[in-house]
């Protein structure tokens, strides 16, 4: 797999299909599908940076409102040379689900910039991250618009970002953003919480399944800090993790694999290896039964469980005939198209759909912009207690939905959230 999130069909399309699918499930009038497909705002930036050797470059960026009928919007910013509006688009739409499928007082937003953050500098990914945040500060706030990390940025991106708003402002506004250093007001047990996330969803989702995930295998598509996080805990909780992958490689061992020492080697960013040389070639472990895999052949391995850790995209009506695992938890956003959704469905594979998967991450930066708001700072396993009954609860209710009305596990966690956000649009009124 490269870094690229062109497919046959684009991120946004597959965001409005879904939609309109349960759209008229709920028997929505064709006015109000309009307002749900459509971002409330855009923002497009196009910005200088000089460059440590004196140059300017100038950098093009973007932030989407989707929805903010039930409270302020939030939603990650990624750094990535292949950022367009169209992914920021549905990334934003699908923030709104995911927010309103767990109950979260907020609606959806992204941002992104159209950099490779590693060809940077510190200095110079700091100037550009500064920028940026100027550029968008007219859409962002703590009770309005609060960015967090996602594909290529992390605490140290957001502590510019909150140093910058603040400095604008003339005091410190530590709820600007969450995914904080925890010295600068950031929540214990935000940076592994979507991984953590798709720990309590696996087991929620084999015991409904009747399935014991001690034991099971599993492949993850991914290993930056969902994938690596995930794989990590679900090693501890008992699971066989049999692949990992980066962006540009994977290994396979069908007897398992030693999840810690990969995860030891990891780089900041997700990378197994450098820009020379790949850690799995060199591991120390490694032996005649760990074999080198693509991103593509890792997808298609014979699993219990699956787990698209990378980007959106990645499973389609090309591939999705082939996919050997039983059931799919989609940690990253819309991993799945509709052509291969379909494909999946009609296979009789079980999918835990990305807007319930992965919402370990939105739901404690909520808990962290909570804490913020309030000055009052909760201990990690409480952090982690809350995490885990929002997270189970919700699923519970999206599963009670599949069962009671006959729907795939998608399509019943678009009925909650759909349900959801038409109620309080409906309850606000159209103005004027």
């Amino acid at each position: 797999m490269t870094e690229t999130t062109i497919t046959p069909e684009s991120a946004f399309a597959t965001a409005q299909s879904q939609l309109r699918k349960v759209a008229g499930l709920l028997e929505l009038e064709e006015g109000m599908i309009e307002v749900l497909a459509h971002p409330k705002r855009e923002l497009t930036v196009n910005f200088p940076v000089r460059m440590d050797d004196g140059s300017i470059r100038v950098f093009t960026g973007y932030r989407v409102h989707h929805n903010e009928a039930r409270g302020p919007v939030k939603g990650g910013l990624r750094y990535s040379p292949m950022v367009s509006l169209d992914e920021v688009r549905a990334l934003a739409m699908w923030m709104t689900w995911k927010c309103a499928v767990v109950n979260l007082p907020y609606g959806g937003a992204k941002g992104g910039v159209i950099v490779s953050p590693r060809e940077l500098s510190a200095r110079e990914l700091e100037r550009m991250t500064r920028r940026y945040t100027t550029e968008i500060e007219i859409i962002i706030g703590p009770g309005v618009d609060i960015p967090a990390p996602d594909l290529g940025t992390d605490a140290r991106v957001m502590a510019w970002i909150m140093d910058t708003y603040s400095m604008q402002m003339g005091y410190s506004v530590p709820g600007i953003v969450t995914g904080k250093p925890v010295g600068l007001g950031g929540s214990l047990g935000r940076e592994e919480a979507t991984g953590r996330g798709v720990l309590y969803i696996a087991q929620e989702a084999c015991r409904r399944r009747g399935i014991s995930l001690e034991g099971a295998t599993v492949a993850i598509q991914g290993f930056g800090n969902v994938g690596g996080a995930a794989s990590r805990l679900l090693a501890q909780a008992g699971a066989k993790i049999v692949a990992i992958s980066d962006s540009r490689v994977g290994i396979y061992n069908q007897t398992g694999l030693d999840v810690e020492a990969f995860f030891a080697s990891r780089l900041p960013g997700g990378y197994i290896g450098d820009h020379t040389h790949h850690i799995i070639d060199d591991f120390p472990g490694k032996g005649t039964d760990h074999v080198d895999i693509t991103n593509e052949e890792l997808l298609e391995l014979p699993v219990d469980i699956l787990i698209p850790a990378a980007i959106e995209g990645q499973i389609t009506d090309k591939n999705a005939p082939k996919i050997r695992a039983g059931m799919i938890i989609e940690a990253a956003n819309g991993p799945t198209t509709s052509a291969g959704d379909e494909i999946l469905a009609e296979r009789g594979i079980y999918v835990v759909p990305d807007i319930i998967a992965n919402a370990g991450g939105v739901t404690v930066s909520y808990f962290e912009w909570v804490q913020d708001l309030q000055s009052f700072f909760w201990a990690e396993d409480e952090v982690n207690q809350r995490l885990q009954r929002i997270l189970v609860s919700a699923f519970n209710e999206v599963a009670s939905v599949a069962e009671e009305r006959k729907l795939r596990l998608r399509e019943a966690a678009y009925v909650v959230a759909l349900q959801r956000v038409v109620e309080a649009i409906r309850l606000r009124g159209i103005f004027p």
